[in-house]
């Protein structure tokens, strides 16, 4: 059993004691925690919640909307949804905030509380802290019976999600319909089933093969969206009788696409792709994070604008495109931010904006990533033992590569020219996670392999 507490929510495995797993006490306690500051902090108790199609998101919806009524709450309640439809609903609801039911790309035992503010965007690190600690102490009051919270459900949010997709000025539906395109859809038996195929439609598209697209909640393979889980999708398209395959995490917050031949277009240049196609009609700046890859770079250089890294996290992506004014953003993990729409990852409004770019392209989606430059990332960890301090470690790296570039808001990452290297140390564990990426994969494992080596080097040195 797993129960992780965190500033952007509360994570865990269904079942077991108080406290080791999520519980139904824990959700409650939580949820109480996320409610009070609501009512603290906005001048509307109102919260707007959804879930994906986890076999627990039923059971743990109805604890949260039951607890949040107890506080004297409105719950407006979305049912079967999305992330970014929740973000969406948040200010359109004119509510204090959102509670979104789900574990993302975490396996079928896991689920989990997500936490959004009256902005409908991932409440800050210094108000997780706070609702942390009111958790923790237990500190909240329930209202009287005649002050209880209504509750209203509300079923067509995905509808005006995917209408605000159509809406977008630079979503072509003519455009996209006129390609013909046929679309092969991995949803993982999640809410994504629900509503991708449901926008293609919407998009004019015409042909498309649903596989997983059962919203049951019984993933049929690991639902984080990387190439070595993505085989049937993968076999399908080798066929030759699809133009591409699109492919979401449960959450539909994560986009992926698998190009015609049944290779991976790559989770990395989901964002370079749209990025590319946002800022070819409307130059700016852009942002991804640390450990994303600098193709998005190289396109927003090659397209007059200004690119810059944030923290790992989206919080902290979001917080650096308001601070830059960045018009497209996001992560490499295949999460699309675009603030036109709004501040938070969309796989829908990032299939709108794809599916136009490479209908405006006018080739295939193999020839589409060919444009780009082509870098590889190697991802790897070094364990050490508690007693060692990490922290002594990225200064000793910091100082033997202080002639390079170094970043060290987040870890230490180091430049060399067009290859990098990011040191991220856990929050939780004595483990060093090593990001390098190089235009070939041998450079960059070699790469991976040197700092590595620096690093024992520095743990046997303080050793002596």
């Amino acid at each position: 059993m797993a129960l992780i507490k965190s500033i952007s929510g509360i994570r865990g495995t269904i079942g077991g004691k108080v406290g080791e797993g999520l519980s139904p006490v824990d959700v409650v306690k939580f949820a109480a925690a996320y409610g009070s500051w609501v009512i603290q902090t906005t001048q509307n108790p109102k919260v707007v919640i959804g879930r994906d199609a986890r076999i627990s998101g039923e059971m743990v919806s109805q604890l949260v909307a039951a607890t949040l009524q107890g506080l004297g709450i409105e719950v407006i309640d979305l049912g079967l949804s999305t992330t970014p439809t929740v973000e969406l609903a948040v200010p359109l609801e004119n509510a204090g905030g959102g509670i979104i039911l789900t574990a993302s790309h975490n396996p079928i035992q896991w689920n989990a509380l997500k936490l959004l503010n009256t902005k409908g965007e991932f409440i800050s690190a210094e108000e997780g802290q706070g609702i942390l600690a009111r958790a923790e102490n237990e500190d909240f009051t329930f209202a009287e019976v005649r002050k209880l919270g209504a509750y209203q459900k509300i079923d067509d949010y995905m509808d005006r999600h995917i209408q605000h997709v159509l809406d977008l000025e630079l979503v072509d539906v003519e455009a996209i319909k006129a390609r013909g395109f046929k679309i092969v859809v991995d949803a993982v038996n999640s809410t994504g089933g629900i509503a991708v195929p449901k926008l293609l439609r919407a998009l004019g598209v015409e042909v498309i093969e649903e596989m997983f697209c059962t919203p049951n909640g019984d993933f049929p393979h690991n639902p984080e969206p990387l190439p070595e889980h993505l085989r049937d999708i993968s076999k399908k398209l080798s066929k030759g009788n699809f133009d591409l395959g699109i492919v979401v995490d449960p959450d539909v917050d994560r986009l992926a696409f698998v190009n015609e031949d049944g290779s991976p277009f790559g989770e990395e240049y989901t964002l370079v792709a749209v990025a590319d196609y946002v800022l070819s009609k409307t130059p700016g700046n852009t942002v991804s994070n640390l450990s994303s890859t600098r193709a998005l770079k190289d396109v927003t250089l090659k397209r007059g604008g200004q690119y810059t890294a944030a923290a790992v996290g989206e919080v902290n992506v979001v917080n650096q495109m308001k601070a830059v004014n960045a018009v497209i953003g996001g992560e490499g993990n295949g999460g699309i931010i675009y603030p036109t729409s709004h501040y938070g990852r969309d796989a829908l409004v990032g299939i709108g904006l794809f599916l136009t770019h490479l209908a405006n392209f006018g080739h295939s989606i193999s020839r589409l990533r060919a444009s780009y430059p082509s870098y590889y990332i190697s991802k790897n960890k070094i364990e050490l033992t508690p007693e060692i301090n990490v922290d002594k470690i990225l200064v000793e790296i910091k100082k033997k590569y202080n002639k390079q570039e170094i970043n060290d808001i987040d870890g230490v990452k180091i430049e060399f020219d067009k290859e990098w290297v990011h040191l991220r140390k856990s929050n939780t564990e004595p483990i060093i996670r090593i990001y390098s990426e190089s235009e070939s994969e041998a450079t960059a494992e070699h790469l991976a392999k040197k700092i590595i080596q620096d690093i024992k080097e520095v743990v046997n040195a303080s050793m002596t």
